[in-house]
């Protein structure tokens, strides 16, 4: 994908200008926010201002996000902050409400600018891009009351192009999968049960350890619903044996492939944006 001359010095421009002092990044691993993180740092180079990359290591989040959030660093000149947070001690969150990612974020990066307020820093970046606009991201409204600032969104960067351009800056998770929180994998209202979350994280991990890229394991009660990638159907059907054998173990008695494919969001059919 070719992205614009002119939408590339844009962004430049954003982090020139937030280079003019120390910054934190929420950095969780992801393609935006590596991306994010990479540009503060080639910024910063210039004016020996210093970047911190703040990752939550939290219980509703994949635990693969907190490696691979190392080896990213790896190449940056960021210093890495670890932020442990349980978010079900927020009472509101436990049975999963609709705003539940609100007030998910809302308590994720009060704790990260609480960090940065004792560093004496004022300047904290995220990763939302653009198509993150256009869908029901409820904490995108958190962002922006906590004075967070979105550079990519700013620079109206798509996810697209988000990953081209983390492939010229050569950053190894350009082509990783999203990640949300584990919380998406159950409808809006079900009580939050970690030991079901483990267990369908474990599903996914297994899956993704079989060649299949994207991969949601939802569950609806008894109904555990899979989503892959629609060219990835056929391989699933091809091998159901054994791919039963390891969805068996989240503990659903009936077992659904979604022949819709993967998509991020379909717990959030019905939902209309503000």
């Amino acid at each position: 994908m070719n992205i614009s001359k002119a939408k590339k010095e844009n962004l430049k421009s954003i982090f020139a200008q937030c280079a003019s002092e120390d910054m934190c990044v929420a950095f969780s691993g992801g393609v935006d926010s590596s991306l994010v993180l990479v540009m503060a740092c080639e910024a910063a180079k210039s004016t020996g201002k210093k970047v911190y990359a703040l990752t939550m290591d939290t219980i509703l989040h994949p635990k693969a996000d907190l490696e691979i959030a190392k080896k990213v660093l790896s190449g940056t000149t960021a210093e890495h902050v670890v932020i442990t947070m349980d978010e079900l001690a927020v009472p509101e969150i436990r049975n999963n409400p609709v705003n539940r990612c609100y007030l998910c974020k809302k308590a994720i990066f009060s704790r990260m600018l609480t960090f940065a307020k004792e560093k004496g820093i004022s300047l904290m970046l995220e990763g939302s891009n653009e198509d993150d606009l256009h869908v029901y991201r409820p904490g995108l409204a958190a962002v922006r009351e906590l004075g967070v600032k979105s550079p990519l969104a700013d620079c109206h960067m798509t996810k697209a192009e988000v990953r081209a351009l983390a492939e010229e800056y050569k950053i190894p998770v350009a082509d990783r999968p999203s990640a949300p929180c584990m919380a998406t994998r159950l409808p809006y209202g079900a009580e939050i049960d970690l030991e079901l979350l483990k267990r369908i994280d474990t599903a996914e991990e297994t899956l993704r350890a079989m060649g299949l890229k994207n991969v949601r394991v939802r569950v609806h009660g008894d109904i555990l619903r899979l989503e892959v990638d629609a060219e990835s159907i056929l391989n699933v059907v091809e091998h159901r044996r054994e791919i039963m054998d390891h969805l068996k173990k989240v503990g659903c008695p009936y077992v659904t492939l979604d022949l819709e494919g993967f998509r991020s969001g379909s717990m959030d059919i019905g939902i209309k944006l503000d």
